[in-house]
């Protein structure tokens, strides 16, 4: 028969003799708790296999947080190394079974009083060796306290391997008693939450209580009841999945089996689904974000959203310079023929479908590496914003008429300038068109970023033929190009004004490079705009002289500088990539507006505040637009003011990987991201594209 205690005692197999003291370094110690780092020997044999822990012994009151911190919280890091005659690092910590503590309408899974937390350390070598630690780890009572401390400890050499052994040894054996052993029984768990363990042992006279621990947070309600039912050699928990839930894939947590005794088992566990699992709740654009991987007909669905949001993406603020563009190609359309409309239109798809693939490619590749690479990534490269700039800008001289392209050569961005021209046009109007997100595209980039490279691929070549439908459908359709004005002199007048939307471009992505890397790129940046524009002038005086003299050294010569030009402004582009960064020069701070971060959501939460996060980028267009027409207003600033709200922002201008970490947790890839925590409720996601009445109807509710 099933016994409790046999389970506990499988989690003391393999413990050492004891016949030595241990070790432990030096104490950070403060109002709430100390810290300490401990070690199960105080000696390193050669080739020594030692047990590191971190160890808080907390004040009453207070507690820290497991893997999985619950709906409030944050999980405490160690990262241990060794250096001198023994080399190494720590590995992952192993974790004893919190309590759990609910509180508020919140669950939260921690530990109380005294806690070490260990993790394996292998030494390599023989000889004397120093342990290198940093931990840091969440305290909360009645306010949460971010904590961290810096640790040394040395270890001498011994002849042998030492044992394990003394004081801090006996630390490592409760935690070892504490932590969940492998369960003997099969578990399985039900599209509708009901998690089933079936085995002989189970019964009625063996378990009494039960509950279920989620490893990872975003899963069930963590907070709901989990209705208990044991039979002979089965036991089921009612558990409440989230809507966001990954009810496809295997559920892992720790299982407490509690006997009439009060004796307490923990199991770990795998439960695989059963009974085709229920897939998540349909998603609507830019309500709360399903993480799920879509399968069979969802697919069909992340396809439209893909679709649509590359049509959406034309009406977007950061399409405008390259929409002037295509103006001017639809213009000329108008007298063309229906094979050449038909030729400017595919050449111009085949350019926007070719970088969206390019750019699923990439950001599929990274994230199968292990990057947290989202939409509009390759701004957040201070190279590439650069590198646009520097692009616009020619090609508004190109508009200008300071230079030509001519059909056929390497390069053409001139509008209507042959099958290239209409490439490059599409082209570029997805590199500029990155720093937005449209409504629809947080699903479908999720869901691209989710699953099969393949379909992921589909995906974004979906949203690049929602983009370049308009062009599509005026090329295609009988009539509708014919409707459009005539050739005339009008269009050189409208291509030389088109030119400005390019240079206001050019002193928003200045503007963003300053921020990513300091003012020096200011003068890096500028000096490069002048530089370039010497190249397009002397280029076009190359080519004026070659029409009307036919001087092939002049024009030999204007083309040698032009180069030189171009390859200078590489050179020191590249040089200024090398060099540090600067620090900013931090503005004054927003006012009512707090930096983001999880630790402080956390503690906000805890506290029972209501919470509106901002996820923003200076490179992203509909973030500013957002600002200024929705969230700067007076009548929101005063409602969050009144309702006490506080405004956590996160800006992704750079990487950032908590940001990135924390978009990903929700099922988005890129910004803008905003999302609104009411008092001990689930956060509600708001829509990409935000009016006045958006942010206060959500607030309100």
């Amino acid at each position: 028969m099933f016994s409790m205690s046999a389970l506990l005692m499988a989690g003391f197999l393999g413990l050492g003799s004891v016949s030595a003291r241990a070790a432990e370094s030096a104490p950070v110690a403060s109002a709430n708790d100390t810290a300490t780092l401990v070690t199960d020997r105080d000696a390193a044999g050669p080739d020594q296999h030692l047990r590191v822990g971190l160890r808080l012994q907390l004040k009453p009151g207070w507690h820290t947080y497991w893997i999985n911190p619950g709906d409030a919280g944050d999980t405490p890091t160690l990262d241990v190394t060794a250096d001198g005659g023994a080399t190494g690092k720590g590995g992952p910590i192993h974790w004893p079974v919190p309590v759990r503590i609910s509180e508020g309408g919140l669950m939260s899974y921690a530990y109380v009083n005294e806690v070490t937390l260990p993790e394996d350390l292998v030494l390599k070598g023989s000889g004397s060796t120093t342990l290198h630690a940093h931990a840091e780890w969440l305290v909360c009572a009645q306010v949460c306290i971010p904590e961290s401390g810096d640790f040394t400890l040395t270890l001498p050499a011994a002849a042998d391997a030492v044992s394990a052994g003394g004081a801090q040894a006996a630390l490592f054996q409760k935690a070892e008693a504490a932590m969940p052993v492998a369960s003997p029984f099969a578990a399985s768990v039900s599209g509708d939450g009901v998690l089933t363990l079936s085995g002989k042992g189970l019964s009625a006279a063996s378990v009494s209580q039960a509950w279920f621990l989620p490893q990872d947070g975003g899963v069930i309600d963590q907070v709901a009841d989990q209705p208990l039912h044991v039979s002979d050699g089965q036991l089921t928990l009612g558990l409440k999945f989230l809507k966001s839930a990954h009810r496809d894939k295997p559920l892992m947590g720790v299982v407490v089996l509690k006997d009439a005794a009060g004796q307490e088992s923990p199991l770990q566990i795998e439960a695989r689904p059963v009974g085709g699992a229920a897939a998540a709740a349909p998603v609507q654009a830019d309500a709360a974000p399903a993480s799920d991987v879509p399968t069979g007909a969802g697919w069909l669905r992340v396809l439209l959203f893909a679709f649509v949001g590359g049509l959406i993406l034309n009406l977007m603020p950061c399409v405008f310079p390259v929409l002037a563009m295509k103006a001017l190609s639809l213009a000329k359309m108008g007298g063309a023929g229906r094979g050449a409309q038909l030729q400017s239109a595919l050449f111009y798809t085949l350019g926007v479908t070719g970088a969206f693939a390019a750019l699923g490619i990439v950001m599929i590749g990274l994230r199968l590496a292990g990057s947290a690479a989202g939409w509009g990534f390759q701004f957040q490269s201070p190279g590439f914003v650069v590198g646009v700039c520097w692009l616009l800008f020619l090609m508004g001289l190109n508009l200008l008429g300071v230079f030509e392209v001519s059909a056929g050569r390497l390069g053409q961005v001139q509008t209507g300038g042959g099958r290239s021209g209409d490439m490059m046009t599409g082209l570029l109007a997805v590199i500029v068109a990155t720093p937005c997100t449209a409504p629809f595209m947080g699903v479908a980039i999720a869901g691209a970023l989710g699953g099969p490279p393949v379909m992921g691929v589909l995906v974004f070549l979906s949203m690049g033929l929602g983009l370049a439908f308009p062009y599509i459908l005026v090329a295609g359709v009988p009539g509708v190009a014919s409707r459009m004005p005539k050739p005339g002199a009008w269009m050189g007048i409208l291509k030389q004004v088109l030119a400005f939307p390019l240079f206001a471009t050019c002193v928003w992505l200045l503007w963003v490079a300053v921020i990513q890397r300091g003012v020096t790129f200011v003068a890096l940046t500028a000096g490069g705009v002048v530089l370039l524009g010497f190249a397009g002038w002397i280029y076009g005086v190359g080519q004026r002289r070659s029409m009307l003299e036919g001087g092939r050294g002049t024009v030999a010569f204007c083309r040698i500088m032009a180069v030189l030009c171009v390859v200078v402004c590489g050179a020191a582009l590249a040089q200024g990539l090398r060099a540090a960064p600067e620090p900013v020069a931090a503005g004054a701070p927003e006012a009512g507006v707090e930096p983001f971060s999880e630790a402080r959501l956390a503690e906000l939460r805890a506290q029972g505040k209501p919470v509106f996060i901002d996820m923003t980028a200076s490179w992203c267009i509909t973030c500013m637009v957002n600002e200024r027409v929705a969230l700067d207003v007076p009548s929101v600033q005063e409602a969050f003011r009144s309702r006490g709200i506080v405004f956590l922002k996160g800006d992704w201008t750079n990487r950032n990987a908590a940001i990135a970490a924390f978009l990903k947790a929700h099922g988005r890839d890129g910004v803008p991201f905003y999302m609104y925590f009411a008092p001990h409720q689930e956060g509600v996601v708001l829509p990409q594209i935000l009016t006045p009445g958006i942010v206060t109807e959500t607030i309100g509710n």
